[in-house]
């Protein structure tokens, strides 16, 4: 299996090299320079269209969109069990987990870090407010959820969301109220950074800080 990753450190592609140690896929690094644009060079929107992080080439194919990748990184690793069985009630609680964090929390940081966009520059105080409201909102939920059945989303078993997961409680680091308040959230963090290939993920992309 041929892969190589186009990403940048502390971005959305930090997931997918996350997994990729994990399930010891060969693969190169591609790293952009967004201080120099480089993920808006014609030669990377000629990969990706929408001239974001992470791009997956694997065996040819170009894969985007960090959920998408880590769905099917998951299915092409059976052995890892981490993806339930599809056609079972676990999957479908998988499937919940991984579209939450894809469109609930995603979609809400992009608004908290990127305020001009949804509202234009005049309403930009506004726009993060009501972002950072729906991301706690989001954490209560998810720290609601694994009070009453942990350690991982889905219960004992650990899976792919819960990969996703961790990477955007470390996205909280810097805000306001951060994830690790919620004492829930912070056992499963720490759960999770204890595995060594978060910790080799963050030594390779040069990542220090919420280790």
């Amino acid at each position: 299996m041929a892969a190589t990753l186009y990403y940048a450190p502390s971005t959305a592609a930090l997931v997918v090299h996350w997994l990729l140690i994990e399930l010891q896929v060969p693969h190169e690094l591609h790293a952009l320079d967004f201080d120099r644009r480089e993920q808006k060079s014609p030669e990377y929107l000629g990969l990706n269209p929408a001239g974001v992080v992470p791009t997956l080439v694997l065996d040819g194919e170009v894969l985007t969109e960090s959920a998408s990748i880590v769905l099917h990184l998951a299915d092409l690793h059976p052995q890892a069990q981490l993806a339930p069985v599809p056609g079972t009630v676990e999957r479908a609680r998988y499937y919940r987990w991984i579209c939450f964090c894809a469109n609930t929390l995603l979609p809400a940081y992009r608004a908290w870090f990127y305020p001009n966009e949804p509202a234009g520059e005049a309403a930009q105080v506004n726009a993060k407010a009501y972002a950072r409201e729906r991301i706690e909102s989001a954490w209560q939920r998810v720290a609601g959820h694994l009070e009453g059945g942990g350690p991982y989303l889905l219960g004992e078993r650990l899976s792919a969301a819960d990969f996703l997961l961790t990477m955007l409680m470390r996205w909280s680091r810097n805000m306001p109220r951060p994830s690790d308040e919620w004492p829930a959230l912070r056992t499963h963090a720490q759960r999770m950074k204890a595995r060594p290939a978060f910790q080799e993920t963050c030594r390779r992309e040069g990542i220090t800080d919420w280790l």
